[in-house]
């Protein structure tokens, strides 16, 4: 059988065995399956909310105020059911004698001071339906005191600017260019996430049952660990199609009602620097983590064994989230120069300073070989690790293992 055979029998092998789990499908749909749930409580909780706040503001209520502002309109309160009436405490009387459901008292100057709201206690939630009654008369007098509805707006809040920004005389997209960048670090995430422990687990598994020997009578180590290797990263891009198809269609089919923001792909500029350095930052921190996480259930004898060195390992790559505000606002900190140097950080770390557009070209690419070089030299690790593991069952392996005199002492 040729050794491209192997390679793909290996593969294989690898992918069905990991999608014809049960395990796998249940922890690949659980996010999904609970996403939707999610989605589905929250847009039935927000079209409660918003009919209950409509059905305050619009409710039928009998009241008495006194506008000490000026502001009120008599005709708009008196649309409302409210009367107007000279003395406070006469109003608070009414209210609690049960002649009137509520009394509102507006001050002076009500962009400084509270509305003082007096009225029927009939529970918590649907006692609200006072101040939103009481404001909702304030605005509409003010909206017709104005008359412009451009005015209107403008005195709302409801003004958006753009913004153009440019770098060495050539327009840039600002966080529109962002955007598409920040893709590759929530995919690497994801990835790390969903697979790491499958990815300790791939070498640990024949070790556990003790198949290695007859693995390695047909098979090649570098083949049966590359094949590992990649088999995972298609498992992966299985997984992220799982999560992006469900989330795409409830986006596009819930977005109103979950009150999600528009995107418009139109406005989001793609800069194919930023987009290749993603990809190649993605691909090379993903088979650093991957030859890494072999290698670990290779020297292991147990996933047991392997449970420690696994976390910290994973602490190491998400190190950078705890510093996440720093990366991106002084990109040149001391602690953001370590992290993007250190191997198990560096991906992580250049992915977000790549979207956010401070990682230097040159920067980028001493990043990637570094990485793409240590992905090399922790696959070829995990080969003959994984080689002399297989004759150690029930023990680690030292380091010693990795030095060329290790296969004249094993023989």
């Amino acid at each position: 059988m040729s050794t491209n055979s192997n390679l793909r029998t290996v593969i294989r092998f690898e992918v069905v065995r990991a999608l014809t789990r049960r395990s796998f499908w249940i922890a690949t749909l659980a996010v999904p399956v609970f996403i939707a749930v999610i989605m589905i409580l929250q847009v039935s909780s927000n079209s409660t909310i918003s009919s209950q706040a409509d059905d305050q503001a619009s409710a039928k209520i009998t009241f008495s105020y006194v506008d000490d502002s000026g502001l009120v309109d008599p005709a708009i309160a008196t649309a409302a059911g409210g009367t107007r009436i000279a003395d406070p405490a006469a109003g608070v009387a009414e209210v609690r004698e049960g002649h009137m459901d509520a009394f509102f008292h507006y001050p002076a100057n009500p962009s400084h001071e509270p509305i003082a709201v007096a009225g029927r206690d009939i529970g918590i939630f649907g006692s609200g339906k006072y101040e939103a009654v009481a404001t909702s008369v304030l605005k509409g007098s003010v909206d017709a005191k104005i008359g412009d509805p451009r005015l209107t707006a403008i005195s709302a809040g409801e003004v958006s600017a753009t913004t153009t920004t440019y770098k060495d005389g050539v327009q840039t997209g600002g966080i529109r260019e962002m955007i598409p960048a920040l893709v590759f670090p929530l995919i690497f995430l994801m990835a790390i996430m969903l697979l790491g422990n499958q990815m300790l687990s791939s070498t640990l598994e024949e070790k556990e049952n003790r198949v290695t020997e007859m693995i390695l009578t047909t098979i090649e180590p570098n083949r049966l660990i590359a094949g590992k290797i990649i088999s995972l990263f298609i498992v992966g891009l299985v997984q992220f199609l799982v999560f992006l198809v469900p989330s795409a269609v409830g986006y596009l089919a819930f977005r109103d009602k979950l009150s999600m923001p528009a995107v418009d792909l139109s406005t989001l500029v793609f800069s194919p620097e930023r987009l290749v350095i993603g990809v190649l930052l993605l691909l090379g921190g993903f088979s650093l983590v991957a030859g890494s996480l072999v290698a670990v259930g290779a020297v292991m004898p147990t996933a047991q064994d392997a449970g420690p060195v696994f976390s910290v390992m994973i602490i190491m790559v998400f190190m950078p989230l705890y510093a996440i505000t720093m990366i991106i606002s002084d990109p040149s900190a001391p602690i953001v120069l370590f992290f993007s140097i250190f191997p198990y950080s560096a991906p992580l770390t250049a992915m977000v300073r790549n979207a956010m557009g401070t990682l230097p070209l040159g920067t980028a690419i001493a990043t990637i070989v570094w990485l793409f070089a240590l992905a090399v030299l922790a696959m070829m690790a995990a080969v003959r690790l994984f080689k002399y593991g297989s004759l150690a069952y029930g023990q680690r392996l030292s380091l010693r293992t990795l030095l060329p005199g290790a296969r004249d002492q094993a023989s």
